[in-house]
């Protein structure tokens, strides 16, 4: 597994429809093919503009098609939501 962090910049007032696909038994189903959601560490700009997560990553490319838009699932809520996203792999120092 790899502790890896993403940023992702949402489309303006969309913060609630984003995180209600996030906490849905589709998305925590998607979300578990990806990464360890017991090691899951989430927060929110004040704004509500970004979101990061980190996450223990046992699937990198599971990730980048959750983000990309080529998984099937993710893809109608995240073309809705999300304006981008950067992924940056954690190490320790």
């Amino acid at each position: 597994m790899k502790d890896m962090l993403v940023v992702g910049k949402l489309k303006e007032g969309k913060f609630e429809k984003f995180m209600g696909f996030m906490q849905s038994e589709q998305g925590m189903n998607e979300r578990r093919k990806v990464a360890d959601l017991t090691k899951t560490l989430g927060t929110v700009s004040p704004d509500k503009s970004a979101v990061i997560f980190k996450i223990a990553v046992h699937d990198e490319e599971a990730l980048n098609s959750f983000l990309d838009g080529s998984n099937p699932v993710s893809k109608p809520i995240f073309d809705e939501v999300m304006a981008s996203y950067e992924i940056f792999e954690l190490n320790k120092v």
